[in-house]
């Protein structure tokens, strides 16, 4: 379905080795997104030269804003159909991959796929602020992933609670990102993280993309995530 040897050539170009075989899981991945959406929707984007670009290579470039030990633990916050965490298990099939998401048909879905991948992922039908109160959950993860369009205060009270101290959460965003960085400072420190680094770069098909890597430096304050109505109403700023 789609054309592996781009996909391999926008890799290398980014550092990454795919072999014959990840190649093929991500042609499979593809075919499954764009079967399955056709029942759910799970993307707006579903022409496979577009999906190399915009749903993988977008994915994989997570491995250059951050570094991943082997086995590390990742939690990918309202994944949706597994972007960008599933991509980037494909690329390093030793990590330790949490899937969450607030439905359920989305959830069943990335079943599905993680079986035919191969993959022996947690996902997991749940809330981001139910999962940041739980002990199953809470601070448990060397890095929390979320390719989202809410603002990055929002989301770091989502994502932050989930990581352990010393871990991080990189936040996969569009291209103006000045703004939104100010905006979310008192979040960002509330949540005890800080910005490490703002990673900017453009796709093949020219659109401009940041990756905002924060660091937890210290625990979350336990009142912290707090109902998904009260961060929407009174956001931290």
């Amino acid at each position: 379905m789609i054309d592996t040897e781009k996909l391999s050539s926008y890799a290398r170009g980014i550092g990454l080795s795919l072999s014959q075989a990840q190649l093929e899981a991500f042609n499979l991945y593809a075919q499954m997104l764009v079967e399955w959406n056709q029942k759910i929707n799970l993307t707006a984007i579903t022409k496979p030269e577009e999906i190399v670009v915009k749903h993988f290579l977008d994915s994989l470039m997570l491995l250059n804003a951050v570094s991943l030990e082997e086995g590390a633990r990742l939690v990918d916050v309202g994944t949706g159909a597994g972007f960008p965490s599933v991509p980037v298990k494909i690329a390093r099939p030793q990590l330790e991959l949490t899937l969450l998401d607030s439905l359920n048909k989305r959830i069943l879905f990335l079943k599905e796929l993680s079986a035919a991948l191969g993959q022996q992922n947690h996902c997991v039908h749940i809330r981001a602020e139910e999962a940041g109160k739980s002990a199953a959950y809470r601070e448990q993860y060397d890095l929390a992933t979320a390719r989202a369009v809410a603002h990055l205060r929002e989301l770091s009270e989502y994502c932050l609670p989930l990581v352990r101290v010393g871990g991080r959460f990189a936040a996969l965003k569009g291209g103006e990102i000045e703004q939104e960085l100010i905006e979310s400072e008192k979040a960002v420190r509330e949540m005890g993280g800080k910005i490490a680094g703002v990673r900017q770069f453009s796709l093949p098909d020219g659109s401009a993309r940041t990756i905002v890597v924060i660091e937890k430096i210290s625990q979350t304050l336990t009142k912290y995530p707090r109902p998904h109505a009260k961060i929407a109403k009174f956001p931290l700023i």
